[in-house]
């Protein structure tokens, strides 16, 4: 094996998490040569279409799995909140790198948390998720589409919006400055805003059966959020490989296993159900999903 090519988007988060994939492969694969290609997906292209319009997070992705399956990439990168529930056939999660901070964060020049925000301040987010649980904490706020990267929208704050709510992760990624200068960041816990399935977490996808970039891989793989990261995706994937409803999910290891909280919404974003359940597999990720479908059909709210 003399080179690995990586593919990627084109955007300075998805440059910079793909960095610390090369950097990890040099460690375990030294002479070996690591290029990177870049790949304008669908989502990049319809870059202010609002995400549920143009069918959802998965247009950053399936764009590079197609490079992958035609051999024109060995591996792709990618956020794994991006990432679809089924996966092509052929293709694996052959690694999930550490989790970063798996929370979101909320940006405004006076440094608001979600509960000080005055009433009817404007809230950018293209977040289906994020809107619903914020309609529920605070049904006086104004929820408004933006689209972009992470620096075009941290400039919007001030400029037509009072705050806009990123991934802290992808904050972080980029070195950008947390509460130093304006917009300042505040952290939201996650039991104030239940993270996206996967949220924080680089997920490097390889062909199943290329035998030779397996060992290299392995390495790169953490084995706790490995089994926070199945977990998740399991409730992702109860819900329906097409689901357009509002959902978000974050589990931890605990005592017992893996404790997961979950959130699911009605499509108009009027009504919400939360739950947190514990298992000693990814399996509890599916029954939080069943059970949380009911709440929500049967009108339940919490």
């Amino acid at each position: 094996m003399k080179t690995i090519t990586i593919g990627t988007r084109g955007s300075s988060l998805a440059l910079a998490q793909t960095e610390l994939v090369r950097s990890a492969l040099r460690a375990v694969s030294p002479g070996v040569e690591i290029r990177v290609r870049t790949i304008h997906t669908t989502g990049d292209i319809l870059s202010e279409a609002p995400l549920d319009a143009i069918g959802g997070k998965g247009v950053f992705v399936k764009d590079i799995e197609q490079h992958l399956l035609d051999g024109r990439i060995d591996i792709a990168v990618h956020s794994l909140k991006d990432m679809q529930a089924l996966l092509p056939e052929g293709l694996t999660i052959s690694a999930y790198l550490k989790r970063e901070d798996p929370r979101d964060m909320l940006f405004s020049e006076e440094g608001y948390t979600l509960e000080t925000l005055p009433k009817g301040a404007r809230v950018g987010t293209s977040s289906m998720r994020r809107r619903c649980q914020i309609r529920s904490l605070r049904p006086d706020l104004a929820i408004t589409h933006i689209r972009g990267n992470v620096p075009t929208r941290l400039k919007k704050v001030g400029q037509g919006f009072d705050a806009v709510i990123l991934a802290a992760a992808g904050v972080i990624r980029l070195n950008l400055p947390l509460g130093i200068a304006s917009p300042l960041g505040v952290a939201l816990d996650t039991q104030t805003m239940i993270p996206s399935p996967g949220q924080g977490i680089i997920a490097v996808e390889s062909r199943r059966d290329d035998a030779r970039l397996a060992e290299a891989l392995r390495h790169l793989d953490h084995a706790d959020t490995r089994l926070c990261a199945e977990a998740e995706r399991s409730f992702l994937g109860t819900l329906g490989q097409d689901c357009r409803l509002p959902a978000g999910a974050y589990a931890s290891l605990c005592d017992e296993g893996i404790s997961i909280l979950g959130c699911l919404g009605t499509s108009d974003e009027k009504n919400l159900c939360t739950l947190s359940m514990t298992g000693k597999t990814s399996e509890v990720g599916r029954l939080l999903a069943e059970r949380l479908r009911k709440m929500i059909s049967g009108g339940g709210e919490s």
